[in-house]
């Protein structure tokens, strides 16, 4: 399993304050921020420690705080919290120099007001719906990129957000320290996979770089075979695997060699600290066959893939699964390949030629072995299944040349109409959201790409904290969307993104 992310990450709950209330309105201060920030790190809708950090009173307070976040490697983002007045100029060096996610809560300690004892006292402890609305205004002074959620810390919905939020966040730090290995180019003549890697780093920090198809034959060459009875006997215990790939059976050697070819990419990427790789039927080298079961079994263990050469969904398939982390349901490679057009009831069937990831699989796979009838190889091992029905959301990202589009799909995952027994791969069938013709036109009209990312683990809100943390284009198409109002979403975005080049 890749490295988990959710182990050592925290979010930091900064309280901001000023010095003239005194110490002991001060002290109360401390003490139920901290009891706020006890909630939020006790929620189960929160996937990572929650950290108090004692109460800000001045600019240099606040400066330093900032400066130990942004220096923190466990630190990927920052609540702040306004229990009383904070007056903002303090904030402004701060502000300026924070390079974490901001999440704005604002919130009080108690739920119900004391009607029968409310004195000044009270008024000048609990006084967060001006003093966070003087916090609100320098950050929207000086454009500062945040989230920002009002409710009470016991109100579920409340602690949702904010759990979707830091999901955004540990995202947002995985795809910053991100690095991909491209086991040669992506498919020739194709427009869409490719794009421009410098600025995928200097935007969000991924380092993406190819590699010879043949260092990673090199690599799956050096498997010993014991290690490679060793998987066989794990794959008999996780899948049903077909007769003929058994030990003693005819096509036991397929099974071998794809058990070979993932033993030898899983230690590539290890020796490399690579969490993401692509591959390109066009470019196998040495190769006997296209990497199928153990692609599927890596996105399982959480790398992330793209197929024919495409980084960019390579790269948010992996970011999507650190955010994704301890939810139920999966995420996986998916693209777009054909239509049931029944009138009223349009449904979208997806696949690949092999590449689909077993976290969405709705029964136990089946491990197969099938011709392919590009590769020029032997025929491929891979798992086959039909993903468990569920909400859904299909990610696309897009090189636009100016900037990177992300646009999002909300679906439901069900169940097909029929058994698809000469179906050879794994696949999934959804409905769109708002119905099928809005859906593609607007998915087209984006041009948004036909490599997705299909997660049944994580919700819009997630994917719209992590455009607006990573300052990505994100367009979504849901049951509100319409075509007139979706037309007019892109030109302002033509325009906004624009005039903000260089700002």
């Amino acid at each position: 399993m890749i490295g988990s992310r959710i182990v050592d990450s925290e979010v930091w709950f900064v309280t901001g304050s000023q010095s003239m209330y005194g110490s002991e309105t001060l002290e109360q201060v401390a003490n139920q921020s901290r009891e706020i920030a006890a909630v939020l790190d006790d929620a189960a809708e929160i996937p990572l420690r929650v950290r108090w950090m004692p109460t800000v009173v001045s600019s240099d307070a606040i400066a330093a705080l900032i400066s130990d976040a942004n220096r923190s490697p466990n630190c990927v983002g920052v609540i702040a919290w306004m229990h009383t007045f904070s007056p903002a100029k303090m904030w402004i060096r701060g502000l300026r120099e924070l390079h974490r996610p901001l999440l704005h809560l604002h919130t009080q300690f108690g739920v119900e007001l004391p009607w029968a004892t409310i004195d000044m006292d009270f008024m000048n402890l609990n006084q967060a719906a001006h003093g966070d609305r003087e916090f609100g205004y320098i950050q929207s002074r000086l454009s500062v990129p945040r989230k920002t959620v009002a409710g009470h810390v016991s109100d579920p919905a409340t602690r949702r957000r904010i759990g979707a939020w830091v999901r955004a966040a540990l995202g947002r730090a995985e795809i910053s320290t991100l690095k991909v290995a491209r086991f040669g180019d992506n498919m020739r003549n194709v427009a869409v996979t490719d794009g421009d890697k410098v600025e995928a780093e200097a935007h969000f920090g991924v380092s993406v770089n190819s590699y010879a198809v043949n260092d990673l034959v090199d690599s799956v060459a050096r498997v010993a075979e014991e290690d490679v009875d060793k998987l066989i006997r794990e794959y008999r215990d996780r899948y049903e695997v077909a007769d003929e790939l058994l030990p003693g059976k005819s096509r036991h050697s397929s099974l071998r060699d794809g058990a070979r070819i993932e033993l030898g990419l899983r230690r590539f990427l290890e020796q490399g600290g690579f969490q993401a790789f692509t591959t390109n039927f066009e470019d196998l080298g040495g190769l006997r066959q296209l990497p199928g079961l153990a692609v599927q079994r890596l996105m399982a263990d959480g790398y992330g893939f793209g197929g024919e050469g495409d980084w960019k969904t390579a790269v948010m398939l992996r970011t999507i699964k650190a955010m994704a982390e301890g939810l139920p349901g999966g995420t996986s490679f998916m693209e777009d390949y054909t239509y049931d057009l029944t009138l009223g009831r349009e449904r979208i069937l997806g696949a690949h030629m092999l590449e689909v990831c077993p976290s969405i699989a709705g029964a136990r796979p089946t491990l197969e072995v099938h011709p392919l009838s590009i590769g020029d190889r032997d025929d491929p091992v891979r798992l086959r299944f039909t993903a468990a029905p569920a909400n859904a959301v299909i990610v696309g990202i897009a090189d636009m040349g100016s900037r990177f589009r992300l646009v999002a799909n909300e679906v439901r995952v069900v169940e097909p109409d029929a058994p698809l027994p000469k179906l050879p791969v794994a696949c999934a069938v959804w409905q769109p959201l708002p119905n099928w013709a809005i859906a593609t036109e607007a998915w087209l009209t984006s041009g948004a790409p036909h490599h997705t990312v299909l997660t049944t683990a994580l919700g819009t809100e997630s994917i719209e904290d992590f455009a607006t943390m990573t300052g990505t284009e994100l367009l979504v198409i849901d049951a509100d969307t319409t075509m007139r109002s979706f037309a007019r979403e892109l030109r302002w975005n033509d325009a906004y993104h624009h005039l903000a080049v260089g700002l």
